[in-house]
């Protein structure tokens, strides 16, 4: 009889011990993270033309004489003069970035799976010049200032330790601004504004306390931001012979032509779980 009872108090400590050692990782928890955003694309960008206006941008513009008005070609970055030997400035394409967060896990066995919201606050510039014969340049610029996500995670639990994969949705508050050297034209600028995409990313944390984890994180963001044309028109005193003109009275349309906006964050993460 005792042995018994010995035995069934082992068995049901042990059970309260596994139980416990499942539910370490569920709850409720808040967080914080810092670290830098890396903006290093690869490949080249040009800025598209639309010459009489049908929706398409792979018209080339031409003068009266027929020349490509922007033979001189293109640059990544602001132009430093009006003309293609000045070169582009190169853009601000690293930030330090600071997020915060608020989630959920739920741990069974040794899988977790849950979910978080999360705002991290960044600035990150991508820019594309053309140059014209004239010579003139024209510049598109896209600053990202701030970016709100929610994600999806889930990881393997190993005692006070978690590897997880996260993806999810993102939104990205995107500033759009055009600039030129050319003052012989009118400048619309039409659409822009916030950007949508997506995030996927790998991480790992560890328990300082029950309550406390530190841990570091990989995330990916991928936005699509191709709503921000210019239109090139008259002024009431441009000649009609000017290449904007020349196809269309109304006018020539730009658009970058890349319509990406992908970022690499490399994150130390902090959380407090309740």
């Amino acid at each position: 009889m005792r042995n018994l009872l010995l035995a069934t108090v082992s068995l049901t400590l042990i059970a309260g011990a596994a139980q416990a050692q499942d539910a370490a990782w569920t709850g409720a928890y808040v967080g914080v993270s810092a670290g830098l955003a890396d903006r290093k694309e690869r490949g080249s960008e040009t800025i598209g033309f639309d010459t009489n206006l049908d929706g398409n941008y792979g018209d080339t513009v031409r003068n009266a004489a027929g020349a490509d008005a922007f033979s001189t070609g293109f640059c990544g970055g602001s132009f430093n003069t009006n003309a293609a030997p000045g070169g582009c400035s190169k853009d601000d394409d690293t930030d330090v970035e600071l997020s915060a967060r608020i989630g959920y896990d739920y741990q069974m066995g040794s899988f977790v799976v849950g979910g978080l919201v999360e705002y991290t606050q960044v600035q990150l510039n991508d820019a594309v010049t053309a140059f014209s014969i004239t010579p003139a340049g024209y510049a598109f610029n896209r600053k990202l200032n701030d970016l709100w996500a929610v994600r999806a995670r889930g990881g393997y639990a190993m005692g006070d330790s978690l590897i997880y994969a996260t993806g999810g949705y993102a939104r990205g508050n995107m500033k759009h601004s055009f600039n030129t050297t050319n003052g012989v034209n009118s400048f619309t600028r039409d659409g822009g504004g916030d950007a949508n995409g997506y995030q996927i990313g790998l991480g790992y944390e560890r328990k300082l306390t029950p309550n406390v984890t530190v841990g570091v994180e990989w995330l990916r963001t991928s936005l699509k931001d191709d709503d921000y044309t210019v239109r090139a028109g008259n002024t009431g005193t441009t000649a009609a012979n000017n290449p904007f003109l020349l196809v269309n009275a109304s006018g020539t349309d730009f658009l970058r032509t890349s319509e990406k906006f992908k970022f690499d964050s490399y994150r130390v993460t902090a959380s407090y779980r309740f």
